[in-house]
């Protein structure tokens, strides 16, 4: 397997599970994942939230834990990077006013690199406009959005990702496993435990 490199977006109170657990697979099997946040360089921290489904008409949410990041945003530059990764939660509701984000997102998008987005990430492809005609999964209250972009939103259950292309889009991080799977798939990643 040939290890990649992969720019994660992430902010505070980015879910938790979409932030620790892609890292932390991602790098368990041999890429290098450098995590960055708009304002942040490396070694200063986000805060996550928990996200959880229980039983309410949305999900709740409760504090999470301190992230380090291991790269710095200013230094960020898709040109650099093999694949886009970036988190839920709530942050993708800020990130995606941040220009040099935005055009982060459109350079990947140009040069047809695997983006994996999960959950509300959503927000971020339509702000970027790179999700015109194309089949997106996320957080159900993220459907408007993914329509207005011209985007066609595909229900899946929380459980449930789905691939176009060289995307990769989920609804939430009950996903993971189908999730990392298809994108792994896009990357090219093969391993055996």
């Amino acid at each position: 397997m040939s290890a990649k490199k992969i720019l994660f977006l992430v902010g505070d109170f980015a879910e938790d599970y979409e932030v620790m657990v892609p890292f932390q697979a991602l790098t368990m099997v041999g890429h290098v994942v450098h995590a960055v946040c708009p304002g942040k360089k490396a070694g200063e921290k986000i805060k996550t939230a928990i996200h959880d489904f229980e039983g309410d008409q949305t999900y709740t949410e409760k504090p999470g834990h301190n992230f380090v990041l291991n790269a710095s945003f200013a230094e960020a530059n898709a040109d650099s990077y093999d694949a886009l990764m970036i988190a839920g939660g709530r942050a993708p509701e800020y990130l995606r006013l941040d220009n040099r984000l935005i055009e982060i997102v459109r350079s990947f998008a140009a040069q047809k690199k695997p983006i994996a987005a999960i959950c509300h990430a959503a927000q971020i492809l339509a702000a970027a406009d790179v999700i015109g005609g194309r089949r997106v999964s996320a957080y159900a209250a993220c459907a408007p959005e993914v329509r207005m972009a011209g985007g066609e939103y595909v229900e899946t259950p929380p459980d449930g990702a789905i691939r176009d292309g060289n995307l990769v889009s989920g609804f939430a991080w009950p996903a993971h496993p189908q999730f990392l799977a298809l994108f792994l798939e896009v990357l090219g990643t093969r391993f055996s435990l």
